[in-house]
């Protein structure tokens, strides 16, 4: 059998705290990065849509990377320190899960899209009539916020129970020499 180790309730609100700030920082970066995305594909001006591109590199991806890795970090402490563990409960499995691919999603897919598009943008403020905005930058500006909320419904309500049930104790039989006669 193994032993939970337990946080001090002063230390698991720390945990918590940073837990939370992590993933509402995280969610707060994706969405000032779909605004920026949404101003430069809906704007006519090239210069605001060269700037508003510019600026998605300039601040999205290592503060949301670092956001997701604290969140994901601090998840983990609470996991490991609590009753939900982290791979006894759907709901925990799943979040873990999630933060794991879109930090892997961020590092590995995202930040090389977002620093060709910040090429882009430059080429659009020198006045390049060719540099066209990738469609495809609005599919993480629809899917990371959504996942996130996801995840945030997840802890609220705690769905779906244990991912194993429990195995109920076996009864022993009484195995003598009286019950064999």
């Amino acid at each position: 059998m193994t032993t939970t180790r337990k946080l001090s309730g002063r230390a698991r609100k720390a945990v918590l705290l940073v837990h939370v700030l992590s993933a509402a920082a995280w969610l707060g970066i994706d969405l000032a990065l779909g605004i920026l995305v949404v101003v430069a594909l809906s704007t006519t001006d090239v210069n605001t849509a060269g700037v508003a591109i510019q600026a998605i590199d300039m601040f999205a991806i290592w503060p949301m990377f670092g956001a997701s890795i604290v969140c994901m970090i601090s998840g983990v402490v609470l996991g490991v320190t609590s009753k939900y563990g982290l791979v006894k409960y759907w709901w925990v499995a799943i979040k873990l899960f999630m933060n794991v691919g879109m930090s892997l999603l961020i590092a590995f897919s995202l930040r090389p899209g977002v620093a060709e598009a910040a090429r882009i943008g430059e080429r659009m403020l020198a006045g390049d009539p060719t540099a066209v905005i990738p469609s495809g930058i609005m599919h993480p500006v629809v899917v990371a916020p959504t996942l996130l909320l996801f995840a945030y419904i997840l802890s609220v309500f705690k769905p779906w129970g244990r991912i194993r049930k429990s195995a109920e104790p076996v009864k022993r039989q009484r195995r003598d020499l009286v019950g064999a006669v």
